[in-house]
């Protein structure tokens, strides 16, 4: 099993594709599942298109929709999946009384260029990225291989279980844009049993299991378009509404944001693009914001004062501010009864050395609109956490899979669902 794991990770590895160009990595899940029993859904049905935020340029959708053909993703299959409609959801019905059980994996890419370096081993053993800018540098490649495993694991033993199955691979998780769009279409919306996982993010030892995950902060991504005026800087810069000074001046003061006494609170500007030349005064700005809370109530403090802060900056220099939403994720807690349901049975797995309760995440991810779908509708969910020793974080270069952990994953999501679903 160990070597097949290790096969099928590689292979997604090398070609990572950013939220909602995930063409090739779509369509690859479709054909790792076809001959089974489940029944694919793709575009439409997966996605609810009016709720999905975030989405890529017309020019980096074309580019990548082009790359997908040129793979060899037939163009019969593409129109299915295109203008970003991208992600699988399998179901299965056992026929069987039972509960109704769901699983999650996300499945994109980072805008990041991967470490070509000897050490690193995605690069010394060939199997590093093949597009250039762009890496699984999050472990999602590893993601989709669990997640493949358990729909085989079903399906293989469906004749021992009973109840519904929905097993999701969720586009676009960075920058928490894609969930919304699947919670919206109301996959989640009769679900018993509701389970995620993210390998990594503790530096742990590979066997150490947490069963639940604390500490998920709420966020919000907000892009900035300041509008101003152009004018010659020589001849007449009193004439111009400079958008450089706007947005610097925002940049400057969101720091500034006081932090809440009630829990912690986050800020970040992570790019700030503006101008056309150097004796022109800047007309257009653009920058690249998030905000992050302990509580949903924490975020949206920082939010509201955000957007303060860059009405003002915008007013001082006379210029207009266009605030877009780009992505949204809330604060959320695991089901405690669902973690005591299942203890024993993870306790039993033999790769399991160090079980936990929880861990905290200390970062925010859009499962968490799935987990209090899940909770609002009367079921119970977790996101379990499989740490390995990391040698470079998480969103690195450098970044890379400890290949041991994913037997782990996939044998404690093989029990969890026999435990929960196994036929009487």
């Amino acid at each position: 099993m160990s070597d097949i794991l290790v096969e099928t990770r590689r292979k997604f590895h090398q070609f990572p594709e950013v939220g909602f160009t995930e063409y090739i990595t779509t369509y690859e899940i479709y054909e790792h599942l076809k001959d089974t029993d489940f029944t694919l859904h793709l575009g439409d049905d997966v996605l609810l298109k009016s709720a999905r935020v975030g989405m890529p340029s017309e020019e980096t959708m074309a580019a990548s929709y082009q790359r997908a053909l040129d793979y060899g993703v037939p163009e019969s299959f593409l129109s299915k999946v295109k203008d970003g409609m991208t992600g699988v959801i399998a179901t299965i019905d056992t026929n069987k009384p039972g509960p109704h059980f769901a699983a999650r994996f996300d499945i994109d890419g980072l805008p990041i260029t991967e470490a070509t370096d000897q050490a690193h081993i995605p690069n010394s053993e060939g199997f590093g990225s093949q597009h250039f800018g762009e890496m699984h540098a999050c472990g999602h490649d590893g993601h989709i291989t669990v997640g493949l495993n358990l729909v085989k694991y079903i399906n293989a033993n469906i004749d021992n279980l009973k109840g519904r199955f929905t097993i999701i691979f969720q586009p676009a998780e960075e920058s928490v844009k894609g969930a919304k769009s699947v919670v919206e279409k109301g996959w989640l919306d009769d679900v018993d049993y509701f389970f995620s996982l993210h390998l990594g993010i503790r530096k742990m030892p590979v066997g150490t299991v947490s069963l639940s995950t604390t500490d998920f902060l709420a966020t919000t991504k907000l892009d900035a378009h300041f509008t101003g005026k152009s004018a010659h800087a020589g001849v007449e810069p009193n004439e111009g509404n400079n958008s450089l000074l706007a947005a610097s001046s925002a940049a400057l003061n969101l720091n500034a944001i006081a932090r809440h006494r009630d829990g912690a609170t986050r800020i970040n500007t992570g790019s700030l693009t503006a101008g056309s030349g150097r004796n022109v005064i800047a007309d257009q700005a653009k920058m690249e914001i998030e905000t992050r809370g302990e509580t949903t109530e924490l975020n949206e403090y920082m939010y509201e004062k955000a957007v303060k802060v860059l009405e003002s900056s915008a007013n001082m220099y006379d210029n207009k501010v266009e605030i877009e939403l780009v992505g949204q994720a809330v604060s959320s807690v695991c089901s405690s009864e669902l973690v005591k349901m299942i203890r024993d049975t993870v306790e039993k797995v033999n790769s399991v050395k160090d079980l936990r309760d929880a861990l905290p995440l200390g970062a925010s991810e859009d499962v968490t609109l799935m987990l209090d779908r899940v909770h609002e509708k009367g079921g119970q969910a977790t996101y379990m956490l499989f740490p390995f020793d990391l040698k470079y974080g998480h969103h690195h270069p450098s970044f890379d899979l400890d290949e041991n952990v994913l037997p782990v994953a996939v044998e404690v999501f093989q029990n969890v669902t026999l435990a929960i679903m196994k036929a009487d």
